[in-house]
């Protein structure tokens, strides 16, 4: 490991999953674009919850329930901290990423973008940042238009440039990192270019928070959209950051209790920021053990997680590199991309590798990585897919390298 570098080995032990076992081997986990485990302080604070101050929040004054709410209002400082936003008004708790986006969609959406408006996105999007807009092109007789991905799966600048000269262009809604070829972006770039032009942006940050730094006000996005499933937290809790000055703007989405100052026969007073957008009985419990997620991060360090997992995915794919039948999809060079490799081998169906590699204890994702316009853009049907993070080890790297050749063999590459 390198001067600096994340203790893996004692960052395991926090992690009880990973001791189990797969087809009697040691369980090797390489599927965390899709989802990381769970440490033992998230799993711990959620239980804590439960046993001891489970209570609904912002409505009733006992203890238990200040407890409770006290303990949800941290999570929401500690995501304005974790991706440095001005101020706690501009986090919005959701159920996922793309809840998020939808959000954003419906009550941006409908009061900005009208008949012959075009949205354009990415050829790398995942179908979370595709659906919604094809939705509200749809309903608001706009047009969808993409960025285009060169031969490599990096953005075509040019075809950016191209999207901006567009005097209808009304939003650009991106992933930083690509969630199948691991394609870092140029996002301030991005944005910068676009705000000259007045047009807003959304950042699809999935795939980036999880695991690099990230600060809003550098990048100076209108909006950002993660997952807290994605970075160690439970599932069922998502971000939207917006910048307020926008955010006010905007009608709910959502209505019903909890977002609401005043309900009369018929009128009704809206509730503050962000408290406007976060309507009925929210996912307490898993938005307390998101905060236990980001302490533990905050406590390795982004900045070593990203380290981490830039040795891993060059260690793994300098060895890909020479297996006979390899196909490597993507930027090469492991400083340039997250730390998501997507492959295929010889003619070995995906979903069939994945089987192979899973009698071996690995478990890696196959299929089109609900990215079917990347997959129509290369002419594939599928790709096989191995994703790092803070627990995986060059020896786990290893017995995937030899499980993948055992595949070569038995199918005869």
């Amino acid at each position: 490991m390198q001067k600096g570098a994340l203790n893996v080995h004692r960052i395991r032990k926090d992690f009880p999953i990973l001791g189990r076992k797969i087809r009697d081997k040691p369980l090797v986990y390489l599927d965390n674009a899709a989802t990381t485990q769970k440490p033992l302080s998230v799993i711990d604070a959620i239980r804590d919850y439960y046993m001891n101050y489970n209570s609904n929040i912002h409505r009733a004054v006992h203890q238990m329930a200040e407890e409770a709410t006290h303990a949800y209002e941290t999570t929401r400082q500690k995501v304005a901290r974790f991706i440095n936003s001005r101020s706690t008004d501009e986090i919005i708790f959701t159920r996922n990423a793309t809840e998020a986006i939808n959000l954003v969609s419906h009550a941006w959406g409908q009061d900005n973008i009208r008949r012959d408006d075009r949205i354009v996105i990415t050829e790398l999007e995942h179908h979370s940042n595709i659906v919604p807009w094809q939705v509200l092109c749809n309903q608001t007789r706009a047009s969808l238009d993409y960025i285009e991905v060169d031969d490599g799966g990096c953005l075509d600048m040019d075809s950016y440039e191209k999207t901006l000269r567009n005097r209808k262009t009304r939003l650009i809604s991106i992933s930083e990192v690509s969630n199948v070829l691991g394609t870092i972006v140029p996002i301030r770039e991005i944005v910068k270019k676009a705000h000259a032009k007045d047009i807003p942006v959304l950042v699809d940050a999935a795939q980036s928070v999880p695991h690099m730094p990230v600060d809003v006000q550098a990048t100076d996005c209108d909006f950002m959209v993660f997952s807290a499933h994605k970075m160690l937290g439970p599932t069922g809790v998502g971000i939207l950051y917006v910048k307020r000055e926008i955010l006010e703007e905007l009608q709910p989405f959502i209505s019903g209790g909890d977002m609401i100052k005043e309900v009369h026969k018929y009128e009704t007073v809206y509730n503050d920021l962000p408290y406007k957008f976060e309507a009925g009985t929210p996912n307490i419990a898993d938005v307390i053990g998101f905060g236990a997620a980001m302490d533990y991060l905050n406590r390795l360090g982004m900045d070593k997680v990203r380290d981490h997992e830039i040795e891993l995915t060059k260690y793994a794919m300098d060895a890909m590199k020479d297996i006979r039948g390899m196909t490597l999809y993507g930027p090469l060079d492991a400083k340039n991309k997250g730390g998501v490799i997507s492959f295929n081998l010889g003619d070995i169906h995906p979903h069939d590798l994945a089987t192979i590699l899973n009698d071996h204890g690995i478990a890696i994702r196959s299929g089109h990585h609900c990215a079917q316009v990347l997959m129509e853009k290369f002419d594939l049907s599928a790709t096989s897919r191995a994703s790092f993070y803070i627990y995986n080890t060059i020896e786990e790297v290893d017995k995937f390298i030899n499980a993948l050749n055992d595949a070569r063999r038995l199918f005869g590459i």
